[in-house]
């Protein structure tokens, strides 16, 4: 199923990002989608600060652009955060562990289209631009029921 919400500000996208974390979950994954500049990053990082925050950490979460994998720790829950955009084939996948954390953690992944056949069951985010410098339109597409779970506390939260 996949509905459309849209985030008039800042502060809705971290409204967003806080809902996220209430939800996250081993084996939960959420797949961030759209262009450059959209939000992708903005949105799991604040998610992560959320997690961390909650276990009185305050770490800084830089984008995983270069190292393509940043792992942290919120109590018993292993957060990954993945930024694939530098990916040039599916087999680097392996060598970075990411299939194993899907199962294993709570995992959000920028530029999933790198994922190929190896997407796992997840909620895909796909963020656009809306009609303001702030705006973003998020489509929400869900494959699983940690997913569908979470997709339908965003409709709720968000709902007009």
């Amino acid at each position: 199923m996949s509905a459309t919400i849209t985030l008039p500000d800042e502060d809705a996208t971290f409204r967003m990002a806080d809902c996220v974390a209430d939800n996250a979950a081993a084996g939960l994954t959420v797949l961030l989608d759209g262009p450059v500049g959209a939000g992708k990053t903005t949105l799991a990082r604040r998610v992560i600060q959320t997690l961390l925050a909650r276990e009185g950490k305050a770490e800084e979460v830089p984008s995983p652009t270069f190292t393509i994998v940043q792992t942290y720790a919120a109590g018993s829950l292993e957060i990954w955060h993945a930024d694939l955009y530098r990916l040039t084939s599916t087999s680097e996948l392996f060598e970075l562990g990411l299939e194993a954390a899907f199962d294993q953690s709570f995992c959000l992944v920028e530029w999933p289209d790198r994922l190929g056949d190896t997407t796992p069951p997840a909620l895909r985010v796909t963020l656009s631009y809306g009609g303001s410098d702030t705006s973003r339109n998020c489509r929400l597409e869900a494959d699983g029921p940690l997913a569908q779970n979470l997709q339908t506390t965003l409709l709720k939260a968000f709902a007009p």
